[in-house]
């Protein structure tokens, strides 16, 4: 459920904006357009917005400024105070993708940027399963994350990233559960939904899926 990374959130907190801005060479391409990433997600959500991963709120501030009514779970405690501390009135809960507090009223789209990774596959198909069954016909989920084409294309990428000398970087591709277009698409479909896909860097893929019934 992706709770295993908990420790680096909390390490991470203090310096992610920072790294997200493009200020750490080996993950400057994975966040090469980071703000309007951020922007689409906001745009392609509507009505009240459940959002996993709020990290330090960056995406948050976007679906506000939009005027959403934005529900919020991240399992960060370090991370949580320093979104709390932008937005006092945010509805903001200690969870993850698969438990997360029940939720009084109906969920129009649910978003996550730089985050579903950290679940398995098959913990990924438990979440969107779950989410089938908050979301009504025509409910979205908005998803930006770093995903591949398949297995040639994640094989490709990984040795680009060792010839450049990106170890951490390398290191975060083979140890995190980054998975393919074939298998998201499978998952979308099986729960009722239907999915698409739109590269926005190096990395980041937009999955854009629609509950059909």
């Amino acid at each position: 459920m992706g709770r295993e990374f908990i420790p680096l959130f909390d390490e991470w907190a203090e310096f992610y904006d920072e790294t997200v801005s493009g200020h750490d060479v080996e993950y400057k391409e994975v966040f090469e357009k980071y703000e309007e990433i951020l922007d689409l997600v906001a745009q392609k959500s509507n009505g009240r917005v459940l959002e996993f991963g709020v990290g330090t709120g960056n995406l948050t501030e976007k679906l506000i400024g939009l005027g959403r009514e934005v529900y919020g779970v991240e399992p960060s405690k370090v991370m949580r105070e320093k979104t709390k501390a932008r937005f006092m009135n945010l509805d903001l809960y200690d969870g993850d993708f698969i438990q997360f507090p029940n939720l009084h009223g109906k969920i129009d789209s649910i978003v996550s940027t730089y985050a579903f990774h950290h679940l398995t596959d098959d913990e990924k198909d438990t979440a969107i399963k779950l989410y089938s069954e908050l979301l009504d016909t025509g409910g979205k989920i908005v998803f930006a994350d770093t995903a591949f084409l398949n297995e040639r294309d994640r094989n490709e990428r990984h040795r680009i990233v060792k010839e450049q000398g990106y170890e951490n970087l390398l290191k975060d591709l083979q140890s995190e559960y980054y998975t393919t277009l074939e298998i998201l698409k499978q998952i979308f479909e099986i729960n009722g939904f239907q999915v698409n896909f739109e590269k926005l860097n190096s990395y980041v893929w937009l999955m854009e899926a629609v509950k059909e019934k």
